[in-house]
Parts: C-alpha cells; structure tokens; sequence
C-alpha cells in the first residue's frame, strides 16, 4: 500500500531540504544548486534567503560566488529571474526554451512585425560587442527595426536569447539598472544542446519533493514535467497526500518525522519555496495565501514559525534604528512571539550592521 504523507509530514520532507530545520555550514553556490534556484525578481531576496539558512552567512561570499561566475542571475523557471549555479543554468537553459518561447504570447498585439530570426542574430552582435543595458539593447533594435514595438523587441530578447545580468560591487550585486550579457561570453560555454528535463525534474524533487506532476510544472513552468517523471518512475518513490494525489520523490532524500522542531525563520520576498507548488499547504494555509501576493503581484515576505507562515513581515530603516514589522494572519503564543523577536533582531543585524538599535514589534 502506498504511504500517505499528511501536510505537516510533507512540511517537514520540504523545510530539511530547504535548509530550513537547522542552518547549514554549506558555501552560497553549493546550497543555491541544492535548492535548485532562488527566485530573484530583485537581488536583495537571495541574499536573506541565503542567510535564514546558513551558517554564518556574510553578503560577501554571495558577492564572491557572483564574481567568480560560480553563480549567475538569468531568466529561467517560469520565465522569471533566478539565482543558479553556472553549471545548472547551461543544463538546463535548453529545457527552458519551449517555455519561454510561449511566453512572447504575452505580446498579444505588440508582437506585430516581431521577426525571431530577423530580432535574435541582431541582439546577439549587439551583445558581442559590449554588455547592454535592456534599455540600451529596445533603443538599439529599435533603429534597426522601427515598426516594431520596443518594449516586444526587449522582452523577445529577455526569452529567446542566453543571458546573464552582470554582478557589480552594490550592496546588493546588482545596480537598479543592470548590464547583460550574452551567457555564452560570461560563462566561456553556451547552454547544453540536450534536454535535460529529466535531471531537472530529479532536482526538483530533490530540492522541493514529496511532489506531483503538477506542482512540478507550477515550480518549472513546463509543460511537460508528467512525462519527464512517468520515465523516471522505476528509480522513485511514490506517495500520497491527504487528498489521495500522487506525489514522487528521490529515494534517499530526507523526510524527517513530523514531530521534527522547526525553528523561526524569515523568509525574504519571493522566496521559490512558497511559490514551488500547486498545492501551497505544506508552507502556507489556503485561508492565508490571498495574503501572500498584493495587487501588482509582488511575492510578500513571510516568516515561519513551527515550519509555516504565520504572517508576513517588512523593515524600516531610519534615523539609524532599524525595524522589523511582523504582521501575523492570527494572533500568534507568546513562545512564538519570543523566538520571532530574537531570530528577527539577528536578521535586522545581517540588513543594517550599521544600526545602533535594532527594534522588533508585532501588529494587534
């Protein structure tokens, strides 16, 4: 018979290979490779992200891995971009591309004129040249293409062809206005010819299993993630969850009981974790998940406690006094209270190590 795993038994499974039961001594570019990918909208989140997770984390060894091209931020799952390891994205920057080409449906009627096989080779000898803004590429292609819509001629660029946005020396890595690269040049090797959506699924679920097809292809944005792990089935376990869907996962992957203590943590904007499943039980509850997004889309940050979200939380930095606002969805015990604020003054330490107060307060 197979194993039914209830959602605080899948909690468990997610958060020890999240790194999230215990920080790790791992260094920044293996643990972004075993989490498959950060998401990174913006480039402060991976820094967080990376720091509620290992042990003695400091801003430089991220910034060192960017430099070393040890890691890169390009535009993969979901089309968005992210945070991997070099070798992960020349694996799997291939597999991506069907994806990504449905993404220019977007588009709609800006596309007219768009020419892939005209726009592509032009924005290639563009990059050859020298590293460009996206501002500097739509300016570009648009002299050579005026009838067609710049902001299409940009995106097109961002989906069809490699490239990797360029670390500076800004607290952060990365300027409000990045240069690109094509990855090819950066890395001295384009992405791989093959498909290798097999070894991407077996990672995935390494790094966010027990999982279904279907959370699979929410985490990828690929269509074909069933496929991919029907092959695979002989070399994994299968499972169900609470509400009889089939789940797989790798063999030997931890799944730790789920009386497990799991402590506080923060979780930064559009951490992958709470975006990596159709089902979102195992992190955050359905009556909580309106919560999660605001109107313009963005991923708010959340904090855990006793391995969920229990709240959303932001910072404020003034006058030398940096603060943490924690709003929970409900009124939390005061043992939480108590671990949020120390786990939470340690945070606004790592954000502001130039603050003389630190100051955590939690909404009514």
């Amino acid at each position: 018979m197979t194993e039914t795993l209830s959602v605080r038994a899948l909690n468990r499974a997610t958060l020890a290979r999240q790194m999230l039961l215990s920080r790790e001594p791992v260094p920044a570019s293996e643990a972004v490779g075993r989490l498959c990918g950060m998401q990174a909208q913006e480039p402060k989140p991976p820094y967080l992200g990376l720091w509620t997770r290992l042990e003695g984390f400091q801003v430089s060894d991220l910034h060192a891995a960017l430099h070393d091209r040890a890691l890169v931020r390009a535009t993969l799952m979901r089309a968005t971009l992210h945070l991997v390891t070099s070798a992960d994205y020349t694996a799997f920057r291939t597999a991506m591309q069907p994806m990504l080409d449905g993404g220019l449906r977007v588009l709609g009627d800006r596309a007219k004129g768009l020419d892939l096989e005209k726009v592509v080779p032009a924005a290639r000898s563009l990059l050859e040249r020298e590293p460009l803004t996206f501002n500097e590429i739509r300016a570009q292609l648009q002299e050579q293409f005026p009838e067609v819509n710049d902001r299409a001629l940009g995106y097109a660029v961002r989906l069809c062809v490699p490239l990797v946005m360029l670390p500076t020396e800004d607290r952060w890595g990365f300027p409000r206005t990045s240069r690109f690269a094509l990855a090819d040049s950066w890395l001295e090797s384009g992405p791989n010819a093959d498909d290798s959506i097999d070894e991407l699924m077996l990672r995935y679920l390494a790094a966010y299993g027990p999982a279904s097809a279907a959370d699979a292809q929410t985490w990828s944005g690929l269509s074909s993630t069933g496929e991919a792990l029907e092959r695979l089935r002989p070399d994994l376990r299968t499972f169900t969850d609470d509400k009889g869907r089939e789940l797989f996962d790798v063999p030997d992957a931890p799944r730790p009981s789920e009386d497990v203590p799991a402590p506080a943590r923060f979780l930064p904007e559009f951490d992958s974790l709470v975006l990596a499943h159709t089902d979102r039980r195992r992190v955050i509850a359905d009556a909580h998940r309106p919560m999660l997004t605001t109107k313009n889309l963005r991923v708010r940050a959340v904090f855990l406690w006793d391995g969920f979200a229990h709240g959303i939380w932001e910072t404020e930095y003034k006058r030398k006094v940096a603060t943490l606002k924690l709003r929970p969805f409900e009124t939390l015990p005061q043992t939480a209270v108590d671990e949020l604020r120390a786990e939470g003054e340690a945070m606004l330490r790592f954000i502001e190590p130039d603050a003389k107060e630190t100051v955590v307060t939690v909404e009514e």
